[in-house]
């Protein structure tokens, strides 16, 4: 019988910031967003708590290539040689050369960079298997149908397997922590895309998944019910920025305001604890450059 176990990497020293989804199947191994080199020593001792190592894994699935999902890909591989990486053909580039990837992030995140996420390596080209959706990848018993999900990112892909009903969706349905009801989208740049994310939904509700597994973090058991409260959110945070777009002096002042109005929103809602969890994992001023440049962009077209 398969099974599907959450590894909590304690990103930062934060329970329920990051989540790696350990599949043990038949005798097979693999882990969905193994999560950034910085916790790889918290993986580590996840998988040994099981009797396990990282030898003992066969592949390594990527929902996407951001690196608090993905950064700790060319370490596992360096470690074990054998493994299967399986990513968006977008992205796979970039897991060969990461050099793009990693001065994007450093724009972003500056000195930040390498305490949050440790060093990103490249991994081999023979390890890569690109997917551009519609495949479908056997680990033991379990066989996931993969759909290319864009939205959150040009390169996203999530893995449904229809005999659990259990949707692994990364990103694409936001941050949740597990046994909360309160949700908060996750908007980075660069290729944050409204339309295409709803079309992402769509597909998502059509699986009528019983359950979706999220990155950041966990089960959630209400799949419809979260994707209708998700869009809602997608669509007020697009008009949030649209009016600082047009009202606020400058783009310091709209990224600010937008920071402050929905740090306070969260913090109404949530426990002090849960708040800040969820805002640290937010990245909402990195959320609102994402809704920035997409709403930019789309003026610009328009």
């Amino acid at each position: 019988m398969a099974s599907f176990i959450t590894i909590d990497v304690n990103w930062t020293q934060r329970p329920q910031a990051i989540a790696s989804l350990l599949i043990d199947s038949a005798g097979t191994r693999a882990l969905i967003d193994p999560g950034p080199t910085s916790t790889i020593e918290t993986l580590r001792a996840g998988l040994r708590a099981r009797g396990l190592d990282f030898q003992s894994l066969d592949s390594l699935l990527l929902t996407h290539i951001h690196l608090d999902h993905a950064g700790a890909t060319g370490s596992l591989v360096r470690e074990n040689p054998r493994l299967k990486v399986y990513v968006h053909e977008f992205g796979a580039t970039h897991m060969a050369d990461p050099s793009r990837l990693l001065a994007s992030a450093g724009r972003l995140y500056g000195g930040n960079l390498v305490p949050l996420y440790g060093e990103c390596l490249a991994v081999p080209r023979e390890n890569l298997i690109p997917l551009d959706g519609g495949e479908n990848i056997r680990i033991g018993d379990v066989s996931f149908d993969v759909f290319y999900t864009p939205g959150h990112a040009s390169h996203h892909v999530s893995f449904w397997d229809p005999a659990s009903r259990i949707a692994f969706v990364g990103d694409n349905a936001g941050i949740r922590v597990e046994g909360k009801s309160y949700l908060l989208p996750a908007t980075p740049p660069p290729d944050i895309d409204l339309e295409l994310w709803n079309r992402t939904l769509d597909t998502m509700a059509s699986w009528n998944p019983e359950r979706l597994f999220l990155t950041h973090f966990g089960y959630m058991d209400d799949p419809q019910e979260h994707i209708r409260k998700y869009r809602d959110c997608l669509r007020n945070w697009d008009a949030l920025t649209a009016r600082l777009l047009q009202t606020a002096p400058d783009s310091e002042s709209a990224e600010r305001q937008f920071v402050e109005a929905t740090a306070a929103k969260v913090r109404h809602e949530l426990p002090q604890d849960v708040a800040e969890l969820y805002i640290f994992n937010g990245g909402l001023a990195l959320s609102w450059r994402g809704l920035a440049r997409y709403a930019r962009k789309k003026a610009a077209q328009a």
